[in-house]
This record gives structure tokens, C-alpha cells and sequence, in this order.
């Protein structure tokens, strides 16, 4: 502890603060380049995906970086305003939440983590209790927890500046350990409150604004929440443009040290994904020392605290996951984690694709157009790749197809029902899972929703037994789009099925082709993705227009009865929209949730509801619901998705409950009524 002592004395933060600079952007440009060339157009319909990647080439300053290795951090301390009764969990849930990282392994932070193959680090920073017998816990303490802010400063100048030096050293240790990314998060009973006035006082927001449920606590105790933010402002005065007032009279030690890991991240070009408030909290106190800070930081989702929607406007941060997670533990950061890391997938997939002769004149062009005439387009790396990609092509029937009322009432009348006892099963244990109730949103209903379609309260469905099913009327995909959709999938785990719709034998033989290989996969899945292509050489979303401007209202209301709507759908897209329809009640019928890629397979998927209601239990619609990045490109939604259903298997499977881990159940709100021991 004295090496440590003498290490943080030594730091500077004079010194350290003007060294932060923001990253150029030499790296994006040349990847902007580069990806035009490949997909010669189509890099448009990568959405809000395309400036994420870019936005790691520029602070790793690399064309092509390494997969990247991530680190979660754990920051814990308690908080002197949980005396004020602000919380639904007694301040030893701090201390029992971390045994419970540490020990018993049972925490969203323990199984989020490992859903993102990251390395996780639990770092006491001041909590108010014994932790000497506590193992593998990053001893760093600056206090034994904070002073009531209610009352006066949580602490002193010394310590806020402090906390922050422990950020600083933890981000160089990971650093010098090899961590490219870093995703924060903490635990510590009433720090909603704290970073509520952390949060009204950087955003300029009143109390009311800014102070949510946290813990999920009812009316009454929220009430008085707002009113102890309140007079902890009152009486703390913090000034707006010094960070350090502001941490030291209303933070505590955790954001402190969240503030410094994101100051130590800038400084090492490394990349901070950002989960909730709190971390929002720390993030616009690295902001106010060091706004370049803000560059090397990306936002995962919108929490559901009311603070959080106003820091990220401030910080200037997109969010693209709409979870409702209300639980600061890594969970968003480590959801954005993998869909940018299967981005980078693709990525690095189109930078290994050989160009030739024509490939390298498009990128001259490209380079020349953009003032680049006088680079050498040779130094650019041209690596030889596999070109036979695991990709399953499936092609329609020669024979004519005849369906009959039959086939339509067999499906019809022998369609699955979830099953009620197994959900129920289900949703009565993820109460009980260590956490806040209601605290992980989406995550909660979609683990519900696949126990009802599996028939089985903890449902293990394996990655390999996923698949997605494209279908297209084109022969052939570019090649470049193929190898990008191949390394989605890939990297998801799923197998990759390309069906190839012959239009000239009609919608009826389209149907049924949808039918049989939804079929055939679903057998063997239990999760099928559905995707559908452009016609022709159309636009990527002109599909999804125009069956949004045939088939919808203005309000977005189904415009036609449902036995009816495939008459009014363009010629053109019958055949893809009849083999959508096809797959979707096929593999519904054998309990398959289905995931739902774009607009167009969604406006499908709400008539196919209207003809067999039935379906909706096992239908996952993707974007905008769940993420919203405005991709176009096939089958990068459903890879989206699939994150977002592996992490709700992860939670479910690796959290322990409150009675396995020993953990307090809640006193109040909700989860007074749903949580026991």
C-alpha cells in the first residue's frame, strides 16, 4: 500500500490534464476510403454502425487493429446520504455485492462480463465496512464510504482529486496489461442519488429532472429523494465550472475513479464504453477537466434514470441500445462491446478481400477524388483470403408447387402456445436474481419469452443452433456483401443460409420455399433469423418504404384486413414477402423464436400476428425497438439482435440468486412484494 500511496502522491493532474488531446482522423478517412471501394455504395447502409467503427480506428490510430481485449472494472463504495433512507437496499448490500463478485460469482457483473469475454476487476474504493478477507478484490480506498451530502461535503478536495489519481492508475495498469477497451461500472448503495446532483448541477436541471427510482423504489421514498438532492445542493453550493467542487460535494469515491479510468483511457488512445447514469455521472466530471476526454469515449444505451437522457446530451453522445436497464454493472457497455467487436469482424474481413486489377484503380479514384492523388495505393495490405465461406446456398424446386387449404389449416390449427408454467418458473427466479427487480428491462422479458417458446425455465440455447435465412432473388451477392453478412454470422455463431427466390414461379412457390427451409432449419435451431434483399440493383431501405407506404397507414396502423394484404404488395416484392411469411409460421410452428432483421420482414411479421396470432410469442422485432442505428445492410440487425438475446441467456443462466449468494432483498417498492431469502 505504500508503493501504491507514493504512486498516486506522485501524480499530477496539472500536469496530466492539457496532455489530453483529441485523436485525428487520418485513420477514418483512409477506412471511409477503403470501405467505399469494397461495397461500392452500400457502406451507407451500415447506418450509425460505420462512425462507431471509425471511431476506434481513430483513437487506436490503426487501419486494421488486433480483436480487441476488454476489461471491466467494478468501482464500490458506499455513501454517507444512504442515511437518508434514499434507497430500497440497506448500505450492506454494498459489502454483500461485492462477496458476491468476488466470491460467489452471481452478479450481472460476473455474467455480463463473461458474456463479453472481457477480464473483470472489482476495486474497493471506500466501502464502509472490513474488506481485508475479501479475495481478488483491487484494494484502493480512499475513505470508509463518503459523509452525508445532505448534511455537507461528501468529501474533501484531497480525496475527490484522489479518487480520480486511482482511476489514472488502474487505466495504466490495464493498459501495460494489453486492454484495449475499458467498461466501467460500480456498485454502492444511494449513488443514483449522487450522480442525480451531479447531474443537475453539469446539466443544468432542477432535482425534479434528474432524480429517478434507482433501486426501483416506490412514490413516497422518490419523493423524498428529490428532496435530499435538493438540499444537498442547498447546501453544498457546488460551483458548475470546478469538477473537483462538484465530485467532492456531491459525488463519491467510484465516480471519482471512473472519471480517472476515462482521463487514463484518453491518454493511452483507448476506447471507454460508458453504461449508465452513474458512469455519465464520471463521465461529465472527466469532461468538465478534460473536455478532449469526451473523444475517447462511446455511449452503449439509454437507462432508464431520468439524469441519463440530459448527460449524454451534454457530453454530446449517441446512444444505440434501448434496453431499459436501470443497473450500473457493465451490462449495455457490454452488449455495445460485442456488436462493435463483430463489426470489426466484417471489418477486417473486407480489408483481407483481394482487390485485382479493378479493385485497386477503384480505390485510386477514391484517393485521387479525395486528394490523395500521390498515395502509393500499393502500400495498402492485399491478403489472400479463403473464398469458399461457410455459407449455405438453397435454391427453389424445379416442380410446380400446389398448397392447398390443408396445408394452411394444419399450420393454422396446430400452432404452439408458449408455455405459461415454464415463464412463470422463469420470470419468479430473474426477480429473485441479484439485482434491483425490473432492473434489467428487455433482457427480463426476452429470457421469459424464449423459457415460453423452449418449454423450460433456464433455457441454454447454444449459438450454434441459430441460424440466418436470407432470401434473394439475385444469383449472385456482391462479394464483399457476402463475406461482410459470412463474418456477422460467424462471429454470432449462427450458420449463414443464402435462399435464392426464383420470381417466375410466383408467390404461392414462394411461400412454400420459405416454408420448407424455415422448416428444415428450425428442426435443428431454435432460433431463426429472417432477413430479404433488395430487387434489383434498388437502394438498401427501398423495400422497407415501399411496404410501409403500401401497407401502412400514416399513423403506421395496418392498413388492410389480413387475409387480404399480399394482393395490395407490389408485384415486385411478392415472392420475398410470401417466402417471409412462409418462414415466419413455419418456424414459429416449431418453436423457434424468430428474429425480425428490418422494417420490411417487421411490416410482414404484423399481418402474419393478424393471421396467426398465435405468432406473436415467438417474434423478436430488432431496430428501432431494441437498437437503433438505422442499418440497412442485411442481416447486421439480427447479428444486433442475437447479441442481445445472448446476453439475456448469460444473465439468466450466470446470476445467482438472492438466497445462493446471501444477498439483502429489497425493503421497498416492487421488489419488496417479488424478491425473498
Amino acid at each position: 500500500m505504500n508503493v501504491f500511496q507514493d504512486r498516486l502522491a506522485a501524480l499530477s493532474l496539472e500536469e496530466i490534464l492539457p496532455r489530453i488531446t483529441a485523436p485525428g482522423t487520418a485513420v477514418s478517412m483512409q477506412a471511409r476510403l477503403r470501405m467505399a471501394s469494397y461495397l461500392s455504395g452500400m457502406e451507407k447502409s451500415l447506418g450509425g454502425l460505420a462512425p462507431m467503427l471509425f471511431h476506434w480506428l481513430d483513437i487506436c490510430n490503426e487501419l486494421d487493429p488486433r480483436a480487441p481485449r476488454k476489461a471491466v472494472v467494478i468501482c464500490c463504495a458506499d455513501h454517507g446520504v444512504a442515511a437518508e433512507g434514499v434507497s430500497a437496499y440497506p448500505q450492506e448490500t454494498t459489502l454483500e455485492m461485492v462477496r458476491n463478485y468476488t466470491i460467489r460469482q452471481g452478479a450481472a457483473a460476473n455474467a455480463f462480463a463473461a458474456c463479453a469475454g472481457a477480464r473483470l476487476l472489482v476495486d474497493d474504493m471506500g466501502i464502509a465496512a472490513d474488506t481485508s478477507d475479501v479475495p481478488d478484490l483491487f484494494q484502493t480506498r480512499i475513505a470508509n464510504g463518503t459523509k452525508n451530502m445532505a448534511e455537507g461535503p461528501a468529501m474533501t478536495r484531497e480525496q475527490a482529486e484522489n479518487s480520480i489519481k486511482v482511476g489514472l492508475l488502474i487505466a495504466d495498469s490495464l493498459v501495460a496489461q494489453g486492454f484495449d477497451w475499458f467498461l466501467p461500472g460500480e456498485m454502492g448503495i444511494a449513488n443514483t442519488t449522487a450522480s442525480a446532483a451531479i447531474a443537475a448541477v453539469a446539466c443544468h436541471k432542477s432535482p425534479e429532472e434528474v432524480t429517478g427510482r434507482g433501486t426501483n423504489i416506490s412514490d413516497e421514498r422518490l419523493k423524498k429523494k428529490v428532496g435530499v438532492v435538493r438540499r444537498a445542493l442547498q447546501v453544498n453550493q457546488p460551483d458548475t465550472e470546478d469538477a473537483i467542487d462538484i465530485l467532492a460535494k456531491v459525488g463519491g469515491f467510484e465516480f471519482g475513479c471512473i472519471a480517472g479510468i476515462i482521463l487514463g483511457a484518453a491518454l493511452h488512445h483507448k476506447l471507454v464504453i460508458l453504461d449508465g447514469a452513474n458512469c455519465g455521472a464520471a463521465a461529465l466530471i472527466a469532461w468538465k477537466l478534460a473536455p478532449a476526454s469526451t473523444a475517447y469515449t462511446m455511449a452503449s444505451h439509454l437507462g432508464s434514470e431520468k439524469s441519463h437522457r440530459y448527460m449524454l446530451e451534454t457530453l454530446g453522445l449517441q446512444p444505440f441500445l434501448h434496453l431499459d436497464l436501470r443497473l450500473g454493472e457493465a451490462i449495455g457497455s457490454s452488449i455495445a462491446s460485442n456488436i462493435l467487436e463483430s463489426l470489426l469482424a466484417s471489418w477486417h474481413v473486407l480489408l483481407q478481400e483481394s482487390s485485382e486489377e479493378m479493385g485497386r484503380y477503384a480505390l485510386f479514384q477514391l484517393l485521387h477524388e479525395h486528394g490523395f492523388g500521390d498515395v502509393d495505393i500499393t502500400a495498402f495490405p492485399q491478403v489472400e483470403v479463403d473464398k469458399d465461406a461457410l455459407v449455405d446456398h438453397c435454391e427453389m424446386r424445379e416442380e410446380e408447387v400446389h398448397l392447398t387449404d390443408k396445408t394452411f389449416d394444419f399450420y393454422l390449427n396446430t400452432m404452439p402456445t408458449p408455455d405459461k408454467e415454464a415463464m412463470a418458473a422463469c420470470k419468479a427466479r430473474i426477480d429473485n436474481l441479484t439485482k434491483p427487480v425490473d432492473s434489467l428491462g428487455c433482457l427480463e422479458q426476452i429470457a421469459t419469452e424464449l423459457s415460453g417458446c423452449t418449454g423450460v425455465e433456464r433455457p441454454e440455447l447454444a449459438m450454434s443452433r441459430t441460424a440466418l435465412l436470407y432470401f434473394t432473388e439475385k444469383e449472385d451477392l456482391p462479394p464483399a456483401l457476402e463475406r461482410m453478412m459470412a463474418a456477422q454470422a460467424a462471429y454470432a455463431g449462427m450458420k449463414f443460409a443464402i435462399a435464392h427466390l426464383d420470381c417466375a414461379k410466383g408467390a404461392t412457390a414462394a411461400f412454400d420455399f420459405g416454408r420448407e427451409e424455415s422448416e428444415r432449419y428450425a428442426t435443428m435451431n431454435e432460433l431463426i433469423a429472417l432477413a430479404a434483399d433488395e430487387v434489383g440493383d434498388e437502394p438498401r431501405g427501398t423495400m422497407d418504404g415501399a411496404l410501409r407506404k403500401a401497407l401502412l397507414r400514416e399513423d403506421g396502423t395496418l392498413r388492410y384486413a389480413a387475409d387480404g394484404f399480399l394482393a395490395h404488395v407490389p408485384e415486385r416484392y411478392q415472392p420475398a414477402v410470401s417466402a417471409l411469411l412462409g418462414a415466419m409460421i413455419a418456424a414459429a410452428h416449431n418453436g423457434a423464436m424468430v428474429l425480425l432483421d428490418s422494417e420490411a420482414v417487421q411490416i410482414v411479421a404484423r399481418y402474419a400476428m393478424k393471421i396467426v396470432p398465435e405468432l406473436c410469442a415467438y417474434l423478436l422485432p430488432v431496430q428501432p425497438q431494441l437498437i437503433d442505428l438505422g442499418a440497412l445492410l442485411p442481416g447486421l440487425t439480427a447479428g444486433c439482435g442475437l447479441q442481445i438475446l445472448r446476453a439475456s441467456l448469460f444473465m439468466l443462466d450466470h446470476m445467482k440468486t438472492f438466497e445462493e449468494a446471501k444477498v439483502s432483498v429489497a425493503s421497498d417498492g416492487p421488489g419488496a412484494k417479488r424478491q425473498h431469502r
